[in-house]
């Protein structure tokens, strides 16, 4: 797989907030991740994702990480 292709997972972040009543600064604090690291992600320009990012937003929204991510299947 070369970089030019374009990922198929998809980050629902922002619905999840918005379920939550909850902002992205709120977020911040809560998992202690930076709102721009945060955004990168709720934007679907995150290329990658630590296991200890994802356990914190995870925990701090009380989902799993198939609510916050999906993927879009291929077109074969």
């Amino acid at each position: 797989m070369t970089e030019d292709i374009a990922h198929r997972v998809h980050c629902h972040l922002d619905e999840l907030l918005v379920e939550r009543s909850m902002t992205l600064t709120e977020l911040s604090e809560l998992a202690g991740i930076t709102v721009v690291n945060l955004s990168i992600l709720k934007n679907d320009r995150a290329k990658a994702i630590r296991f200890t990012t994802l356990t914190s937003i995870c925990d701090a929204l009380d989902c799993t990480p198939a609510e916050l991510f999906s993927i879009t299947p291929s077109a074969k």
